[in-house]
């Protein structure tokens, strides 16, 4: 099995100068630990305005300047907002290939919709069609990635005409994708896919197994891949804090895994927010005695001390899936408490997961060899166009007439650089 940490980059209030500023960087110091101890991905989300549950609106920028830091670990956009008015398509296809390229080719692409009204309606998106958003950009953003030129789209939710999207990304065809799912229904979306699933929805690790057949079986069965490769890979979230005491390792990881639970049920669930002035860390507080640790539920089967780790790990592990994410930075967790979490894990826990988990990746391609070729023996690919069908972009320069009246008008500098744009057009027509 492989192992992820997971950023939302939480802030709870109240907010001192200079804290946004130490959050950022005490997560780029824990990436660069993950990467030297061997956690194998850095997971960064993408959310606007959700104030303290989440500031993490650049994602592609915290993981470009993560990859300069790191030297293995892969970094997952854990997810990027698909629907265009978060993210135009074709940017999404530039920026993915650019860290891919800065990084090395370490980049793998989730996906998502968003489900927060904040969110929702800042960008002006009807929630209602955010699946089928979600749905038409994917396609076209990994059909981006990969076709030299993209033959244009004409689509409910975006056009463009033709053109050749730069940079491509080192990985070919394009990097991994995969989608956030918080039920089983996404799950099962995902695997007709073909991309991996990515699943918040902390279940217990005895239900994993459940999720994972139902993956699998409906690769196997009913795949129908949405990108130019598949992604065939199940990962699970849950909370995260590794002492040798269980007691220090819950009062170290509890109530940053609990304030997790608490501000995502307020921004998603129950909150009424006054933008800018709302203080949920007291609205916490308030209650987070009467919510005792029940509400941490299935997630918190990774707090505790090793021994603890390594059984739920198993469980996981025999369960088919295929990474754990550990929630390590959440509420007011100390930065501290979550280097040496991941020192202790990394040393006592990972290396009996790790020991076997080349060959169970061979003999799991093995197996799924026959139904990767016939999902894309289902696909109906976009067809590449023939170069007498690619479409000619005239500059601007040229068609739009400037008179020798009007040239004499330019301040002096401008007057030069018109005309030796015009000698440089004269010189390529008779080349």
């Amino acid at each position: 099995m492989r192992f992820g940490i997971f950023y939302e980059h939480q802030l709870p209030r109240p907010w001192e100068d200079g804290a946004e500023l130490r959050l950022f960087q005490e997560a780029l110091d824990q990436v660069e630990l993950a990467d030297r101890v061997g956690i194998d991905y850095a997971w960064e989300v993408e959310h606007h305005f959700l104030e303290e549950y989440s500031h993490s609106s650049a994602p592609e920028v915290f993981l470009a300047a993560a990859s300069q830091r790191s030297k293995r670990i892969r970094l997952g956009h854990g997810i990027v907002l698909m629907p265009p008015a978060y993210n135009p398509p074709a940017r999404v296809a530039e920026r993915l290939a650019t860290l891919d390229l800065v990084s090395g080719g370490r980049v793998d692409w989730g996906t998502g919709e968003s489900a927060s009204r904040a969110e929702l309606e800042g960008f002006g998106i009807d929630p209602n069609e955010r699946r089928a958003m979600w749905r038409e950009t994917v396609e076209q953003v990994a059909n981006m990635m990969v076709m030299d030129p993209y033959p244009g789209f004409s689509g409910k939710y975006f056009s463009m005409p033709v053109r050749n999207v730069l940079p491509k990304p080192v990985q070919k065809p394009h990097p991994p994708i995969w989608v956030a799912c918080s039920n089983r229904e996404t799950i099962h979306l995902a695997a007709q896919l073909g991309i991996g699933a990515l699943t918040f929805a902390f279940i217990d690790p005895s239900e994993a197994r459940h999720w994972v057949a139902d993956y699998y079986e409906t690769f196997k069965r009913e795949c129908v891949p949405i990108g130019h490769a598949v992604n065939p890979n199940i990962a699970m979230v849950t909370g995260f804090s590794c002492h040798a005491d269980a007691a220090e390792a819950g009062r170290r990881g509890n109530d940053g895994f609990r304030f997790f639970q608490f501000a995502l049920a307020y921004h998603y669930v129950f909150g009424t927010h006054t933008p800018g002035r709302t203080n949920i860390w007291n609205q916490y507080l308030a209650v987070r005695d009467q919510i005792g640790t029940e509400v941490l539920g299935a997630g918190a089967g990774c707090i505790g001390t090793p021994a603890q780790l390594r059984e739920s790990l198993r469980i996981f592990q025999d369960a088919g899936v295929d990474q754990t994410i550990f929630i390590q930075q959440g509420g007011k967790n100390r930065h501290d408490h979550i280097c040496e979490a991941l020192e202790l894990f990394a040393a006592e826990v990972m290396p009996e997961f790790k020991e076997k988990e080349v060959e169970r990746e061979k003999q799991k391609l093995e197996e799924l060899g026959p139904a990767i070729e016939a999902a894309f023996a289902r696909k109906r690919a976009l067809p590449s166009l023939a170069d007498d069908q690619i479409p000619t972009c005239q500059a601007y320069g040229t068609t739009v007439a400037l008179t020798d009246a009007d040239i004499a008008k330019l301040p002096e500098g401008n007057r030069r650089r018109v005309e030796t744009f015009r000698r440089i057009a004269q010189i390529a027509k008779r080349a």
